[in-house]
């Protein structure tokens, strides 16, 4: 199983390992057929089974798009809550005291530009170097606003510390959005099934030209690219930007 996630870490390689498959598999479809002696009604009962496969094929295909779809959408919305969080709890510290307000400002902007590199950065070794960065950075943060709240009792102590609650809140909600991906067992059977599928291609384009081969193959691999493609946060070209991290850093810079 973890040798199928890093294969759908790069859709590109989803692309060509498919193509390869799914055209092979037309190819033994093919070969099955030749020699086989049809009698009448087997080209009517063929198409039945081969249009009632394609008809499930659709169904698993869309059904995982659209899956992928609402992942993609999720790691949006929370890039922007996020974005949202911060830039909240960094108008909120004018309420704390002139020391507390600059430690937890500092901190916040240096909190941001953690968060910009974590959507933008690919390398491993560098993300893991970020989480710890975030973590480090969430513990000083909380520690001087907890400080503060517990010193100052007050509702407009509660309010900055529950901004900062959100902050945190929402870089949890993130990285659960970021592990939320298609099951591995929902790319295995769309895989099984889309091999079954052009197995049927080829051996009912038994004498025909061997471009049909290819349509369903192409056609199919394209769509399992894309699909991978989106539901990769990392790996695909279709990719979540910090748009809005990015908006609250340029605010937050010194002019």
């Amino acid at each position: 199983m973890t040798d199928i996630r890093a294969l759908l870490e790069q859709p590109l390689l989803v692309l060509l390992v498919s193509l390869a498959a799914f055209w092979v598999s037309a190819r033994i479809g093919n070969l099955l057929a030749q020699g086989r002696k049809r009698e009448e009604g087997d080209g009517d009962d063929f198409s039945f089974l081969l249009g009632a496969t394609l008809t499930l094929l659709g169904l698993i295909v869309g059904f995982t798009f659209s899956m992928a779809v609402g992942r993609y959408d999720q790691r949006k919305n929370y890039e922007e809550q996020e974005a949202n969080a911060i830039g909240t709890e960094y108008v909120r510290a004018d309420l704390m005291p002139p020391a507390d307000a600059t430690k937890v400002r500092n901190l916040l902007r240096r909190y941001l530009d953690a968060r910009v590199r974590y959507y933008e950065d690919t390398d491993a070794q560098r993300l893991r170097e970020i989480d710890a960065l975030t973590a480090r950075l969430q513990a000083e943060m909380w520690a001087v606003v907890s400080a503060y709240g517990s010193a100052q009792p007050t509702p407009v102590a509660a309010l900055v510390v529950s901004g900062m609650n959100d902050v945190l809140n929402s870089q949890g909600y993130t990285q659960a959005a970021w592990w939320n991906r298609i099951p591995r067992g929902a790319w295995v059977l769309m895989f099984a099934i889309a091999i079954f599928c052009n197995l049927l291609v080829g051996f009912g384009a038994h004498g025909r030209s061997a471009v049909l081969f290819l349509i369903l193959p192409i056609a199919l691999s394209i769509t399992l690219f894309l699909i991978a493609d989106i539901d990769s946060p990392r790996g695909g070209v279709i990719q979540v930007k910090p748009q809005n991290l990015d908006a609250v850093a340029e605010s937050l810079r010194p002019q």
